[in-house]
């Protein structure tokens, strides 16, 4: 049931057809990196596709949060493989249009100057890429190595910055009046759409690197609420 749930969600959004690969990458499949701010610590490089889904999607967020039509909760977003036509989740994650007040979120405000936070794939550590960053390429200090992204470098990589296969981005500005993983649920806020995307790509995927969010007992909770 998992697996069916799974594949009409990326049916009904064009997750396998519309992803981007998330690293710019050489010829081997290593992934390039840069050199950023004053001490020049070298940092993994998204792909120029991934960058520009980011902040195409964030543009429709802040246009929507300035307009004050607050049609948006914020965007969804999915790390993965594809495998045989199917995306294959390894990470589900959300960026909310406010902070923690009605103010614009700093993970989304002026990105296309700044992508020290970049929807939570910024470069400074405490964000995706830099905490990445770290836990691959030489000149991080070693407290900025944490568990979490040790996994995922593990789970990513096979030797230095090779990926093992070809990693995808794929993201959406989230409507709460959109049907979310399945039409008797109904109407599916942005929270609510992360929770229920962890716990069936958790059922599918054993590979997931999600740590937040994950109920105490997976399987329980998804067969509580996926319709029979």
């Amino acid at each position: 049931m998992s697996h069916v749930i799974w594949d009409r969600f990326c049916s009904d959004f064009n997750v396998a057809e519309t992803c981007v690969p998330l690293f710019a990458t050489d010829r081997d499949g290593n992934v390039l990196h840069r050199l950023i701010g004053k001490n020049q610590r070298p940092v993994l490089m998204r792909s120029p596709e991934m960058d520009e889904l980011i902040l195409s999607t964030t543009d429709r967020l802040i246009e929507d949060w300035e307009q004050r039509t607050h049609r948006y909760d914020g965007m969804i977003y999915l790390m993965g493989w594809k495998q045989s036509g199917r995306f294959v989740p390894l990470y589900v994650g959300k960026t909310e249009t406010f902070g923690l007040t009605e103010n614009l979120s700093a993970n989304i405000r002026n990105l296309h100057r700044d992508r020290s936070k970049f929807a939570r794939w910024g470069d400074n550590y405490a964000y995706h890429i830099g905490d990445l960053s770290a836990c691959v390429l030489p000149g991080h200090p070693e407290h900025k190595k944490l568990t979490k992204y040790r996994e995922w470098a593990q789970c990513l990589f096979e030797d230095g910055t090779r990926l093992r296969q070809p990693v995808y981005f794929w993201a959406c500005a989230w409507d709460p009046s959109y049907s979310g993983l399945w039409e008797e649920f109904g109407p599916t806020s942005l929270a609510a759409l992360e929770y229920l995307l962890i716990a069936v790509a958790h059922n599918i995927s054993p590979r997931l690197l999600n740590r937040e969010g994950r109920p105490r007992n997976i399987r329980s909770t998804v067969a509580a609420v996926v319709p029979s």
